[in-house]
């Protein structure tokens, strides 16, 4: 396969267990599925150990239903220093009539670490299409509203 390093894709096939008291795929089963895709996209890309520093914009549009195919696409959306957006779309497919259906996206900050779990650099992500660079853009207005937010509350708390 010929998969940009910046790229993961995953397919899961959503199984009884992972229902919830309505008979659709609990949203927590998603979110661990989530961190996962978004762990394997971002150390992929770094060569390194990641941790989950924050989850944005996690949006379930429609339910996922057992027995239905779900594709995570994953790619690495923006680079700091230590630190990469990776944003994930999650398409369900109805197997029996291979209608498919965007059911969520979300954004997660991962950060690279070293050995002693300290932060460590990563290598900047260079948007090569026209897709990748308003991914890209977003991602920095995604970045600037944390840090705003983040000083907010910094100054509410003093």
């Amino acid at each position: 396969m010929n998969i940009p390093q910046h790229q993961l894709t995953m397919t899961v096939l959503m199984t009884p267990d992972t229902a919830n008291f309505t008979g659709n795929v609990h949203g927590g089963a998603i979110l661990k599925l989530l961190d996962e895709v978004a762990y394997a996209c971002a150390s992929r890309y770094a060569a390194r150990y990641v941790v989950t520093m924050s989850v944005d914009q996690v949006i379930f549009r429609q339910p996922i239903h057992v027995g239905e195919m779900v594709y995570f696409l994953a790619s690495v959306n923006h680079t700091g220093n230590s630190s990469m957006e990776i944003g994930i779309r999650v398409v369900a497919e109805n197997i029996r009539t291979q209608e498919k259906r965007h059911v969520n996206s979300c954004y997660f900050t991962m950060v690279a670490v070293d050995d002693n779990r300290r932060p460590t650099a990563v290598a900047q992500f260079v948007p090569q299409n026209p897709d990748e660079l308003r991914r890209h853009k977003a991602a920095q207005v995604r970045k600037n509203q944390r840090i705003q937010t983040q000083n907010q509350l910094k100054t509410a708390n003093s």
